[in-house]
Parts: C-alpha cells; structure tokens; sequence
C-alpha cells in the first residue's frame, strides 16, 4: 500500500491513471487557490462569497495538508530518506516539502492563537505559495529546475559581475552629477536606483543627469546593461538545449524487458 501511494504521488509515470489523475487534480486545485485568494482581494465579491470562497479553502487546506502528510509517510521509500526518523526530518527540509509546509501552517494557526483580522489576511496569501508546489507536477518546471541547478555557477557569475557593474554605475553618476543635483544624487546608494533603472532599460524619468559628462555616462550605461542583463537569458536558453539534447540522447529501458535503446524512440510507444 506505501509503495503504491507513493507511485501515485510521485509524477514520473505517465501510463498510471491514478498518478496522472492525481497530478491534474493538486495542478488544478493550485491554479483555482491563486484565483480564489486574487478574489478575495475584491471587496464586493469576498462579501457576497465569503460563505463559498471559505468552505473552499477549508477543502484545499485538508488535501494539501494530506498530500503532505501522505509524502512524508511515503518518503522513506527513496533511498536518499531512508531511515523512519532522519530520513523523514531530511526529507521536511528539503525546499519542496518547506513550500508545501508554508501553504498549510497559516491555515491552522488561528485554531491555537488570536490574532489580528489584518494580520489573518496576510496569511492567506501564503496560499499563493501553492504556485511553487506546481514544480513538482509539471515536466516543465522540472526541466527548468535541472537547468537551474546545471547552470547555478555561470549564473552566479553573472549576477556577480550585474552588482559590481550596478555599483560602478552609482559610483560613477554620483561623482559626475551631485555637484549638478546634490538633492537628486546625494549618496552612491541614492544613485543605486538610477542606475538598475537604466541598466535594466526601464528609465522611469524621475532620476536622470543633466550634464553632458552624465549623458554620455548614461548612454554608455544604457548599452552596457543590455548586453549584461541579456546574459543570464542566454545562459538560461543554452542550458536548455543542452539538457533536451542529453534526455534525447539518454538510453530508454524498457519496463517489461529491462532492455535499454538507443535514442531516438517513441517514448509513448514503447510505455505502450
């Protein structure tokens, strides 16, 4: 029985009814929990549906709160949580399950403690946290997830070299413009939010230079922030085609043979 829970929760079998089943459904709960925490930010429809909007909320707090409680009874059939005590600790701080232990605990707190009505509305909006646990059911956010981790130092890098250069452009529209606007550029920290809003190319207008020096400046940083800010995407993009071309490559193992084949095969006729 844990060992056939556990296939269900888990979304790696695409043939099994139940698991795909289950999938669409949790999916399906997430997407309408946003929706619904969306709707209670209006006034005249929290009012008119409260009665509804609660009882549904009450039903995805009690199937998230079994889903989690069903992953950790059923995490000691991986071998890197096995171990009745540590491995379920090891498994409940691992990102995805603390994600799911945020969208539940705000629910139950109110049950042991009082607390204030505006701050009872800050704690539903922990639902929305329930859009992280869709990376769990999706191929897709899987994927992105692999690339992430595959890609984590160059994109490090990256974000190290964008800090040092958002820093080189404070410091430098300070020392060109503060004589100009001392109320405008009073600090280098003051100057910080220029400059993200011009590498970034957003340019709000409500902080620019108006020297000449500080023109040419800003250009310059405009330009630079292009090709900086367009690095991680490229990083991003070259990982996935990398990570499509290593599954495609990938051998397949047959499930009733234990045969492996080489890539390129239909993976849903040989599932068949």
């Amino acid at each position: 029985m844990k060992q056939r829970i556990g296939e269900i929760l888990e979304p790696e079998s695409k043939s099994d009814f139940l698991s795909r089943g289950f999938n669409i459904f949790i999916i399906s709960l997430i997407v309408l929990n946003v929706f619904a925490v969306a709707l209670e930010t209006m006034k005249d429809f929290s009012k008119l549906y409260s009665g509804p909007m609660r009882v549904f909320e009450w039903f995805s707090m009690v199937v998230f709160s079994i889903e989690y409680g069903l992953r950790v009874w059923t995490c000691t059939l991986k071998p890197e949580f096995s171990g009745p005590i540590r491995g379920r600790i090891r498994y409940m701080l691992t990102p995805s399950a603390l994600i799911d232990l945020m969208v539940i605990i705000p629910f139950y707190l109110p049950f042991f403690f009082d607390m204030d009505l505006r701050f009872l509305r800050v704690l539903r909006l922990f639902r929305l946290f329930a859009l992280f646990k869709m990376a769990r059911y999706s191929q897709s956010l899987h994927l992105f997830k692999v690339v992430l981790r595959d890609t984590k130092e160059e994109l490090f890098i990256v974000f190290a070299a964008t800090m040092g250069m958002l820093v080189f452009a404070s410091g430098g529209i300070y020392f060109i413009e503060n004589k100009a606007q001392p109320e405008v550029f009073s600090s280098i920290p003051a100057a910080l939010w220029w400059a993200v809003s011009t590498m970034t190319t957003v340019g709000y207008g409500d902080v620019y230079p108006i020297t000449t020096l500080g023109k040419i400046f800003g250009g310059f940083i405009s330009m630079l922030g292009l090709g900086t800010f367009g690095l991680p995407v490229g990083i991003i993009a070259y990982g996935f085609v990398e990570e499509l071309q290593k599954q495609k490559s990938r051998p397949l193992q047959c499930p009733h043979c234990e045969k492996e084949f080489d890539a390129p095969i239909d993976r849903r006729k040989m599932q068949r």
